[in-house]
């Protein structure tokens, strides 16, 4: 007779790994801006910008072990093996190795599985008795020439996440549609009801409405509806939104040691999320200003850069104000996030005027006229500020007096925070 005995089941570490908290902890990496172009000389910034960011399947395997180690997921043995220490057993230090090296590899796998990455090319198996790290080491065997990409799910995850984080630091658990003053009809029952006219939603009231057939005919069976007797519960008119996000790309955006860039997008991200889940009649389109600008897919915001460019924010408000025109919104507004004063200008003959020594006037008189034209189509102007020099604090003043919109100084800490509130809190209204 056949027996079968049963041990008891230990989960091992990829059991017991959070897949989306470790995303959640790569999200930076994951979205790392770096500089197009590599390194640059500037006669007046200098030496800046580095490689390409490493897109490698060897860059993601050390950025998911740090992430392990920072977490405090790994085992003490391994973390001794990490750091070069032996356990005084050689037998012991290759395993352990062995298993670093097969975790890595499964939960690169997982995410691939799960859809939250994509790798070009497939990755190579690693030769045997190879150390994890370090020239030669399993990890680099197994990532070498595989550059991996995030998949729209990764990049609608990792903007899901974003907004749940901005969500809770400013105290939100839920939220709706843009709320205005005007009352229409519609499923949430928020107000009196009103008599039924032609076009409005059919959502009835049916205690009111037999009231009213009561009150004309007494009280009888069967009751004989009319159409005046028809009653409908009111709601809050919903009023639909579109948006262009505009991002400026000049070289400041990651100069002097800070990565603005890439908080900027993981915004983007969020509100692209809070829009298609919550908003779903609201619209977002992205628009990259550098010496010209550009209209990019949110599908590719996770792999934009910054270069060597000045900020040429005329021609950023001009293509977003022609975006917006073509939107058929109760509302359209512009989210302007930037670090710079305008420095650039397209020319008539669409050669691009520059001067990045102090706010030229020719380009700030060209800028102003831009925001200006906004106000007259009704498209409202919110600039978010990451800089806090006294000559730009007045050009972001000048800006938000003429389209009477809103500014903000804020930091990348504070940027996603601030663009939420402003995004979920205001009202229709109309730019004359």
């Amino acid at each position: 007779m056949r027996y079968t005995t049963y041990s008891r089941y230990v989960k091992g570490l990829l059991e017991t790994l959070n897949l989306q908290a470790l995303l959640d902890q790569l999200a930076d990496f994951l979205l790392q801006s770096g500089f197009a172009g590599g390194p640059y000389s500037h006669p007046f910034w200098g030496e800046f910008g580095e490689e390409d960011p490493d897109r490698s399947l060897d860059a993601l395997r050390q950025a998911i072990l740090q992430a392990l180690m920072d977490s405090g997921q790994l085992t003490p043995d391994m973390l001794n093996v990490l750091r070069g220490e032996s356990t005084g057993d050689a037998q012991k230090d290759q395993e352990l190795q062995k298993q670093l090296a097969d975790l890595l590899d499964q939960i690169v796998q997982k995410l691939i599985d799960e859809g939250y990455l994509n790798l070009q090319q497939a990755p190579k198996m690693p030769g045997a008795q190879q150390p994890v790290l370090g020239p030669g080491g399993m990890a680099k065997e197994a990532a070498q020439q595989v550059q991996f990409n995030l998949t729209d799910k990764g990049i609608d995850f990792l903007g899901f996440r974003t907004l749940k984080h901005l969500l809770g630091s400013i105290g939100k658990s839920s939220f709706g549609a843009h709320e205005t003053e005007h009352l229409a009809t519609g499923v949430e029952a928020e107000s009196a009801s009103k008599r039924y006219e032609y076009g409005d939603t059919l959502n009835l009231d049916v205690n009111a409405t037999l009231s009213h057939a009561l009150k004309r005919e007494g009280l009888g069976v069967p009751i004989n509806l009319e159409y005046d007797d028809l009653m409908v519960h009111q709601a809050e008119y919903r009023s639909s939104s579109a948006t262009v996000l505009m991002l400026d790309c000049s070289h400041s955006m990651i100069l002097y040691g800070e990565d603005r860039f890439t908080p900027a997008k993981k915004v983007a991200l969020a509100l692209t999320h809070l829009i298609r889940t919550q908003f779903p009649g609201d619209t977002l389109r992205v628009v990259l200003f550098h010496d010209t600008a550009e209209e990019i897919p949110i599908g590719q915001l996770a792999h934009a850069q910054v270069g060597p460019y000045h900020t040429n924010t005329t021609e950023g408000l001009k293509l977003a104000r022609r975006i917006l025109m073509g939107q058929r919104k109760d509302m359209r507004q512009i989210i302007m996030i930037t670090d710079g004063k305008p420095s650039a200008l397209t020319q008539p003959d669409g050669r691009i005027y520059v001067n990045s020594m102090g706010l030229d006037p020719h380009i700030l008189q060209a800028t102003y006229r831009e925001v200006a034209l906004c106000r007259r189509s009704g498209i409202l102007i919110n600039t978010f500020m990451l800089a806090r020099d006294r000559s730009l604090v007045e050009f972001v003043k000048k800006v938000s007096a003429i389209c009477r919109g809103k500014a903000y100084f804020t930091n990348t800490m504070t940027l996603g925070q601030f663009i939420l509130m402003d995004f979920m809190r205001r009202k229709t209204r109309r730019v004359s």
